[in-house]
């Protein structure tokens, strides 16, 4: 079974083919600028790479020039014809309410996702974008759509409600939702292969430009750290997360506009607000390197929000199989987690220096004075869990 995954971003369409049956990788790659001057597309095949500089006006188009790389280019290319794709699973950001798991695409699931893009502006429209273009490009092959929110869909009304005028759910759908739901689906699920417990209690930590943090009991999401949309909650590379909403106000008095209070908040704060720097970790922790007050600054105040989510979830769960980090920073950074994990040492988690850098096989965390906590890192592959929704789907059909 041949499953297309695609992910579309507001002028990007990330995608990677999987042989289902073989349980392998295709191909991938990425078109960037979409409905500028001159697209880029990069294509990798069995590790070989072609890049191409062309206009590539809307998504029907991308898809279309997809379907031509993956018949093309290779020896031999992965597919011979695009009837030989058996399906395409697509990322969908926000599901609202309405999923509480992936589904085959259909009219009224296009309408949900639809009645969604004012909860999710900047990601929906997008999503919903790419399906409709692999629709019409692929006619009859099934489409599945996959939620970044379904999997927080299990959280209980204390975690997900605001304390706001009622109505304001009601009438409004204002609660918390939860975000990057594949990713966090998919380490726990690989925790809980590890671990050798079918539903353990873990917090995972998804630390990469975006970042979140999932409490997860008996191996159901109880709790998240991104709510309404994905501002809220840890420090990201341009996102504040949590702040005080009084904030607004006062800015808004000062005569700042809302549209660029909006702005500051989601593309100018985070780790490139405090530093200054960047928001790339990587640069932000050299300048700190270098004497970089601020950049130093950043580093203390990331770790500091992600040690108190920590902290909040191990108080709600009472028992935790399983601290799990990943994301580009969180597979990546060893100094980040050593700097996020070292407050803990008072709950009986100490960091053992000589085992940081280990990945999935194996925990890199000492445990103490009866603390049965582990830690892992574990690279996340969101295309992979959608690849597998699809076929799974699909096959019943």
């Amino acid at each position: 079974m041949n499953v297309l995954v695609i992910n579309c971003g507001s002028s990007s369409i990330k995608y990677k083919l999987y042989d289902m049956a073989a349980g392998e990788e295709m191909a991938a790659g990425l078109i960037e600028r979409i409905g500028e001057a001159e697209s880029q597309t990069t294509h990798v095949v069995r590790g070989s790479k072609t890049e191409r500089s062309e206009r590539i006006a809307d998504y029907d188009q991308g898809v279309k020039q997809i379907m031509t790389l993956l018949t093309t280019v290779g020896t031999p290319p992965p597919l011979k014809d695009p009837q030989d794709i058996d399906g395409v699973g697509h990322r969908v950001v926000h599901g609202g309410e309405d999923f509480y798991e992936s589904v085959v695409v259909n009219g009224d699931v296009l309408a949900s996702i639809e009645r969604c893009c004012e909860l999710a502006p900047l990601h929906n429209p997008a999503n919903l974008g790419g399906i409709q273009a692999a629709m019409r490009i692929l006619p009859g092959k099934p489409q599945v759509a996959v939620f970044d929110t379904a999997f927080f869909q299990t959280m209980p009304p204390a975690s997900y409600l605001y304390a706001v005028p009622y109505e304001w759910y009601e009438t409004r759908r204002i609660r918390r939702y939860g975000f990057h739901g594949t990713s966090h689906r998919y380490v726990a699920m690989r925790a809980a292969e590890l671990l050798d417990r079918p539903q353990p209690n873990l917090i995972t930590m998804h630390l990469g430009n975006g970042c979140s943090a999932s409490c997860i009991r008996a191996g159901k999401a109880v709790d998240q750290s991104m709510g309404l949309t994905p501002l809220e909650g840890l420090v990201m590379g341009t996102r504040s997360g949590d702040f005080d909403p009084a904030i607004i106000f006062h800015l808004t008095r000062e005569g700042v506009k809302l549209d660029d209070v909006r702005t500051a908040l989601e593309k100018k704060s985070g780790l490139l607000g405090v530093s200054g720097v960047s928001r790339d970790l990587r640069d932000v922790n050299e300048a700190a390197g270098n004497g970089n007050r601020r950049a130093a600054l950043a580093i203390d105040v990331f770790a500091h929000r992600a040690r108190k989510y920590i902290g909040a979830f191990l108080a709600e769960l009472g028992a935790c199989d399983a601290i799990v980090f990943t994301g580009g920073i969180g597979e990546n950074a060893i100094f980040m987690r050593e700097k996020i994990l070292s407050g803990l040492a008072p709950l009986g988690i100490e960091l053992d220096p000589t085992r940081n850098d280990r990945r999935s096989s194996e925990p890199f965390i000492i445990t103490r004075d009866g603390c049965r906590t582990a830690v892992w890192v574990i690279p996340t592959n969101e295309e992979l869990m959608i690849a597998r929704d699809t076929a799974q789907l699909i096959g019943r059909k």
